[in-house]
């Protein structure tokens, strides 16, 4: 059952990509866009599916916002995941607020943090109290990042190491680690590899990210090592 948090808990860092021969994109699209994954044991076998998405938008009257989601839908006997995220941001890519909605078994947890220009964000759980936190004045929570990452990296620059919020503080590092051939759907695509290490709340963990190149830099598959083998999140095609 820990296992199976741990392995979902790292999902929603899970965005990086060399762009170099890509040209730029708008990430999200104006349109706005959605890719379907699945959670695969070392064996192959499903464990359930995630989704990934973004939109822009622009209020009457209002600035342009951007909108970001992430859920995850997986289970082993007796143990479910559930899980729900959302983000708000301006067009530079500085957090607004996020939603952290989790059911991992018999556990749930549901909060939201809320970002201050002025560098402090409240994060604040349903049902219990709040925590104050300093941040830098354009912070960013998980999903903004990986929606930041990926612009960044279309146009060929790949981010320093930063302080990423999921509700807490981690540190987000991104080393590229050359291009391969790997399965996306009925075939094989070319991607670029890219290892993360995730520092954090005592503990760290490194895993590989996969992105296509295309010019948005789709992710496509990410790959975690843990004691019972390495498992694997697929983009759907």
């Amino acid at each position: 059952m820990k296992l199976c948090s741990s392995v979902l808990a790292v999902l929603p860092f899970l965005a990086a990509g060399a762009a170099w021969g890509a040209p730029p994109a708008s990430i999200p699209g104006s349109a706005g866009e959605s890719q379907r994954y699945s959670i695969n044991w070392p064996s192959g076998l499903s464990l359930g599916e995630a989704e990934l998405g973004g939109s822009r938008s622009k209020p009457d009257n209002a600035s342009e916002r951007l909108s970001f989601h992430f859920s995850v839908d997986a289970a082993i006997p007796g143990f479910q995941v559930l899980d729900r995220f959302r983000a708000e941001s301006s067009p530079a890519f500085c957090s607004d607020e996020f939603e952290k909605q989790i059911q991992h078994g018999s556990r749930k947890a549901d909060e939201k943090t809320t970002f201050s220009s002025d560098g402090t964000a409240k994060r604040e759980t349903k049902g219990g109290g709040h925590t104050d936190l300093s941040t830098p004045s354009c912070a960013k929570d998980a999903l903004t990042y990986l929606f930041f990452v990926r612009k960044e990296l279309s146009e060929g620059r790949l981010p320093q190491e930063q302080t990423v919020y999921f509700g807490a503080p981690y540190k987000v590092k991104l080393d590229f680690s050359g291009t391969q051939q790997i399965p996306v759907g009925d075939k094989n695509v070319e991607a670029d590899k890219l290892l993360a290490t995730i520092h954090g709340e005592g503990a760290s963990i490194q895993f590989e990210i996969y992105f296509l190149k295309d010019a948005a830099r789709t992710l496509a598959m990410v790959r975690v090592p843990l004691s019972m083998g390495t498992f694997a999140m697929t983009l759907e095609k």
